[in-house]
């Protein structure tokens, strides 16, 4: 249940220990407090209040928001007086407005450009492994999908590292669990080195020769249809050949819901707490469990880190959970794509978010100067 006992408090009562509650509030994907009359009058669109560190100055459709500093802040007001977000399509043209000095910071920077721009001391870089991730996904609803042997030969049997090149200009970090290094929640896993021979020889052991795989990509996400060229001439080696299937995102959603695919590829965006990368996606209830998988052990462990607070027990359910969906093959996780951002080298104070999530509450520009 959710109480105002005050005009500046709300109180929050849950049913059972919720230690995924603060990232499910404040989190990239998560609520907002806001005023019932600024959402009710339809303000919340043109004019919105809210209770952050920058509170709205105005607009330009099409063009610019412009932000200002919130004395009224929890907080304290920001070092900066304020933020205008310029909307600018290009990425290359983003990234040459940076640096021409006419903005101060971009999270549009072209992949391909990455390597050149290490080198570039009149600006500051980061490329730091997101917590998103992509993934390839087999239907166990179909024979031979729903043998875990069958499954653990297509994780062999693809190049991850040719993959993550091809879609990222080798800015990703390949990885084999959903949760990047560096995170507290990383789990170090490296079972499914490329080797032909490996996967040939698991689809003998299951006695399986598949020839043919449908794989459904779509065209909104242009980094699964990359991939999964690669993946068709890694799958020939095995005899087996994919035909790719690239549609419309709305399709790809209904085929995916309807279980009209023998293996999709798509990404997990702006996750945090390890609940949001493993128990809808692999608990045998999750809502977006398309592969059908289910594995008793695998929910207990998600069921009980849904309640856990002590920290050192939750990690460990969780690296537990993880390492056995990877062994199972229930998603066969490809990489973690990086959060690519660049600012001006005056601009301080400022750090990079994992969740792809954008905080300015600490930055300053120095010399006092507005952005």
């Amino acid at each position: 249940t959710v109480t105002a006992p005050d005009p500046a408090t709300v109180r929050i009562t849950v049913r059972q220990p919720t230690p995924n509650l603060l990232t499910n509030l404040g989190g990239f994907k998560g609520m907002a407090i806001v005023q019932r009359a600024n959402v009710e009058s339809g303000q919340i669109a043109t004019h919105p209040v809210g209770t952050g560190p920058f509170s709205f100055a105005g607009r330009r459709s099409g063009d610019s928001i412009t932000l200002k500093s919130n004395p009224g802040y929890w907080g304290g007001a920001p070092p900066i007086s304020g933020v205008t977000f310029r909307f600018i399509s290009e990425p290359t043209t983003a990234l040459s407005a940076l640096q021409a000095g006419e903005i101060d910071w971009t999270d549009s920077v072209p992949p391909q450009r990455v390597a050149q721009l290490r080198d570039d001391d009149s600006l500051t870089l980061a490329v730091t492994p997101g917590n998103d991730y992509w993934y390839l996904a087999l239907n166990e609803a179909r024979p031979p999908w729903d043998d875990p042997t069958v499954r653990q030969a297509i994780a062999y049997g693809i190049d991850r590292d040719a993959i993550a090149a091809a879609t990222s200009y080798r800015t990703a970090a390949v990885n084999q669990l959903a949760i990047p290094q560096g995170s507290p929640w990383f789990t170090d896993y490296h079972r499914y080195r490329y080797s032909t021979e490996e996967a040939r020889g698991l689809l003998d052991q299951a006695g399986a020769a598949p020839h043919d795989l449908d794989m459904l990509v779509t065209s909104e996400y242009p980094e699964t249809v990359t991939a999964a060229q690669i993946i068709a001439d890694n799958l020939a080696s095995l005899g087996i050949t994919v035909n790719i299937r690239t549609v419309d995102f709305a399709t790809w959603l209904d085929e995916q819901n309807t279980g009209h695919f023998d293996m999709l590829m798509m990404g997990w965006l702006g996750n945090i707490d390890p609940d949001d990368f493993y128990y809808a996606q692999h608990h045998t209830n999750g809502t977006s469990n398309a592969q059908k998988f289910s594995d008793p052990q695998v929910d207990r462990w998600l069921d009980a880190g849904r309640t856990e607070t002590d920290l050192a027990r939750r990690k460990d359910l969780y690296a537990k959970a993880a390492t056995r969906i990877a062994d199972e093959a229930s998603y066969i996780y490809l990489y973690n794509p990086s959060v690519i951002q660049a600012w001006a080298n005056n601009l301080t104070g400022y750090q990079v978010r994992r969740d792809g999530a954008v905080r300015f509450r600490n930055a300053d520009l120095d010399g006092g100067e507005n952005p």
